[in-house]
């Protein structure tokens, strides 16, 4: 707790709140602090909140349609012109098949009710339709109980390819039984202090953080 991570995902997104004083962020070869937050999302950049806020009056299918758009205009293709709903209703069916959503959520109002484990997969199901290159996910397995996280999980793991990369942020290990992660770094006083494979986060979960935070002091 405390040690950075959620600042770090929200500097990587551009959020008004933080101002970066030195150094670069590197990404696909661009300088993401050059950019603003919209510019980073259209260049492949996605975040996950621990926390989504509700849109009351806004529905899953139109705030999903707004983001496709708002891609679209000055994207790398060049597609400026909006998605048809025709064609956007058939990308949003088949991402609700694919991440086994039911149907009924995109005529919800966005996160408005929504349990844990629905506003996870609403975040999942804008990832699928936006195609991001990274993905962000701020302890995406806050407040889920074991069903959630599983539903949650199988849809990140149905989503995961060569051309996508996701930084998965968690405490727990419970989360990478799901989704089984390449390489583990441990983050504390705002510094990776330790790198590691997937057997990293095993001996974490045995042994604690404390050895690495004296470390870091």
């Amino acid at each position: 707790n405390g040690s950075g991570k959620s600042t770090l995902s929200h500097v990587l997104m551009g959020h008004p709140g933080y101002e970066v004083t030195e150094g670069e962020v590197l990404f696909e070869g661009e300088n993401l602090l050059d950019m603003e937050a919209d510019e980073r999302s259209r260049a492949g950049m996605f975040l996950s909140f621990q926390y989504p806020f509700a849109v009351p009056g806004v529905t899953v299918a139109n705030f999903i349609r707004m983001a496709v758009n708002a891609h679209r205009k000055g994207g790398p293709d060049g597609e400026d012109d909006p998605i048809r709903i025709p064609e956007f209703r058939k990308e949003l069916q088949a991402a609700m098949e694919l991440l086994e959503i039911d149907k009924s959520m995109s005529s919800r109002s966005l996160n408005d009710g929504f349990s844990g484990g629905e506003k996870k997969r609403a975040e999942i199901l804008q990832m699928a339709l936006l195609e991001p290159s990274l993905c962000v996910l701020d302890e995406t397995d806050s407040g889920l109980d074991i069903d959630a996280l599983k539903i949650v999980s199988d849809g990140v793991n149905a989503l995961r390819s060569p051309g996508r990369g996701f930084l998965v942020i968690t405490h727990y290990q419970r989360l990478l039984d799901h989704i089984v992660p390449d390489t583990i770094h441990v983050m504390a006083a705002g510094r990776i202090v330790k790198s590691g494979g997937k057997e990293l986060a095993l001996e974490l979960e045995k042994n604690g953080y404390r050895d690495y935070i004296a470390d870091a002091a």
